[in-house]
């Protein structure tokens, strides 16, 4: 046998021993070690259903302040934009002519008055002499008849002398309620009616505000299938919280309440309007702005939470990959409910109180293969990956550096 074969024959047994050497210590017929997987073991607990819906904010309570009493705007006493109390002066109007027929109303009532007491006093004086037939029967009725005639005359004078009273205190213009007061309508000297109702101001009430918002009929109604299959529990009264997000992305500091839900579905755009009320104490919630809300609606007492990422999507639904106990991986199929804190997502049905589900390292492993698993910590696995993107660009830029040096 030559060299050459000899060296041939030396070099092919060293790559059977070195082969035979590997097959002795590691994975299953010479295979690589399993992957490592990072998983979470999945526990049932309460979970709220949440629901985000737009919305508008609406005044508490609105106040238009019109005019009572005809005549002359003399003065205007408030700040545009300022908060008025309840009973605050708001507008005077000349009360010189309402005065004056304040004044003829007395003088009325107290003619009406004096008559009265005359009539009384016949009808009194003819009682006796009507028993003695010094007066007529029909002169007692005449003077009785006088003297009622007389006490209603009266009463009609009273009532006149009242609605003189009132319409001269409708001259000093009152806020009717507490709250923020824009723009007045009109200015001094102009001429306002009380048959015209001429509008003066708006007082609006805007703590607390309410948020008016619309969620589609086919949610409300899915909504009503889970609880009253049982897989939501409905919330206690006042449960039912809001938050509140301006169009800035501001998350408004102060949750309110969910008053209640209309009966009614709107034709035209097949949505249903909930009433929210939210304190507002800094006045941070305009009247007409545009909110999002998340609505508290139920709650799932035995909710499953997984990581987002741990769900695959495809044209059938939605998967999740699981391990038995041989930390095998097993494909299920899962239904999805709402995002749980921006990061989880609910799972109905699929998965059980117990399962080690797969988050991290789906790349290279399929149904069946055995891999190692290892706690899914997201922190730590973040900074990890950093720390590797640092390196892989280090390396990246002293390659660079030395491809320059060779050139």
């Amino acid at each position: 046998m030559s060299s050459a074969s000899l060296r041939r024959v030396a070099t092919l047994a060293t790559v059977l021993l070195s082969l035979a050497s590997c097959g002795g210590g590691g994975g299953s017929a010479g295979g690589p070690p399993p992957r490592e997987v990072g998983i979470v073991t999945v526990q049932a607990e309460p979970h709220a259903v949440t629901t985000e819906l737009p919305g508008r904010v609406e005044p508490y309570r609105v106040a238009e302040v019109r005019a009572r009493a005809t005549g002359i705007v003399l003065e205007r006493t408030f700040q545009e934009g300022a908060e008025v109390q309840e009973g605050d002066v708001l507008f005077r109007i000349d009360p010189e002519p309402l005065q004056a027929v304040y004044d003829s109303a007395l003088a009325a009532l107290k003619r009406a008055e004096a008559a009265h007491t005359q009539a009384r006093l016949r009808a009194e004086r003819y009682a006796p002499l009507v028993e003695t037939r010094a007066v007529s029967q029909q002169d007692h009725d005449d003077a009785v008849a006088a003297r009622d005639a007389a006490a209603a005359e009266v009463a009609v004078a009273r009532a006149a002398v009242r609605t003189a009273r009132l319409n001269l205190d409708y001259a000093t213009v009152r806020a009717p309620i507490t709250g923020r007061i824009g723009k007045p309508e009109v200015t001094e000297g102009a001429l306002v009616s009380a048959a015209a109702a001429t509008p003066l101001a708006t007082v609006q009430q805007l703590d607390p505000v309410y948020v008016d918002l619309t969620q589609s009929a086919a949610e409300v109604l899915a909504l009503r299938r889970a609880l009253e299959s049982g897989r939501y529990v409905g919330l206690r009264e006042g449960e039912a919280t809001v938050t509140v997000q301006t169009e800035d992305g501001h998350t408004h500091p102060h949750p309110g309440r969910l008053l209640f839900t209309d009966i009614t579905v709107d034709p035209t755009t097949g949505a249903v309007t909930l009433r929210a009320e939210v304190p507002n104490p800094d006045a941070a919630l305009l009247p007409g702005m545009y909110v999002r809300a998340r609505l508290k609606q139920a709650v799932v007492e035995d909710a499953i939470l997984v990581p987002q990422q741990a769900v695959i999507r495809d044209a059938m639904g939605a998967t999740v990959r699981v391990l038995d106990d041989e930390d095998r991986v097993q494909v299920r199929r899962v239904v999805v409910g709402d995002a749980a804190d921006g990061a989880r997502w609910v799972i109905l049905e699929g998965l059980r109180d117990g399962d080690r589900v797969i988050v991290d390292g789906h790349q290279r492993i399929g149904p069946g293969m055995q891999v190692a698993p290892v706690p899914w910590e997201p922190v730590a696995r973040a900074t990890t990956e950093e720390s590797r993107a640092a390196a892989d660009d280090g390396r990246a830029v002293g390659d660079a550096e030395d491809a320059r040096g060779d050139r």
